[in-house]
């Protein structure tokens, strides 16, 4: 079973512990087969204020999802001057590591799963559209930074984030839902596009 981020590991306060009773529950049911019922299960407090807070599993997991968000932009590292490449790799190791170890996997095909609903469901498309638009805002302003520094080549940081962003989606949809590994030679050709196009020479 996935085990919790650190964040959640000891809540703080009663949403905390919803929370964190959903991401157990939804890294053990998934979406289609998780209930509030399941989340109550996971969680230390009476159940009757899932209920009091919550009028149905997607309200709750919409709120979890904002809650995720949330944290996601507290914790997220912030560009240091004169490691704009080093950061750079960073975020091309995580694109491709993110959801290749146990403790993530499971995590990863339940946000998949979240995500999927938004092909039909405007609340969801709308949580991930923002939470689109966060992870391009972010890199778009590293790789900004960057181009500022010389680090980087004059490239569009706002087409070159999404690109990055494409790639991460990209990367995690295949691990989940596929057998045919894919992900080194991507990566390979990947990193060779970071070095020869996005760095600018020496």
């Amino acid at each position: 079973m996935s085990r919790p981020p650190s964040f959640l590991e000891d809540p703080d306060d009663t949403r905390e512990a919803i929370m964190r009773a959903t991401y157990v529950a939804l890294c053990e049911h998934g979406y289609s087969d998780l209930t509030i019922q399941g989340i109550g299960d996971e969680f230390s407090k009476s159940k009757s204020l899932l209920y009091h807070h919550y009028d149905s599993k997607d309200e709750l997991l919409l709120d979890f999802l904002e809650f995720m968000l949330a944290q996601v932009e507290e914790q997220m590292p912030t560009y240091q001057a004169g490691g704009v490449d080093g950061y750079i790799d960073d975020i091309v190791d995580q694109t491709f590591a993110f959801g290749c170890d146990a403790e993530t996997d499971d995590f990863v095909r339940a946000i998949l799963e979240l995500r999927s609903q938004a092909a039909h469901d405007e609340d969801f498309r709308a949580y991930f559209t923002r939470s689109d638009q966060f992870v391009r805002k972010h890199v778009a302003h590293t790789i900004r930074s960057g181009i500022e520094q010389g680090v980087f080549r004059t490239v569009s940081p706002t087409e070159t984030a999404a690109l990055f962003q494409i790639v991460f989606v990209g990367t995690i949809t295949q691990r989940a839902t596929t057998d045919d590994d894919v992900l080194t030679d991507a990566r390979a050709e990947f990193e060779r596009y970071v070095r020869e196009c996005l760095l600018a020479d020496d």
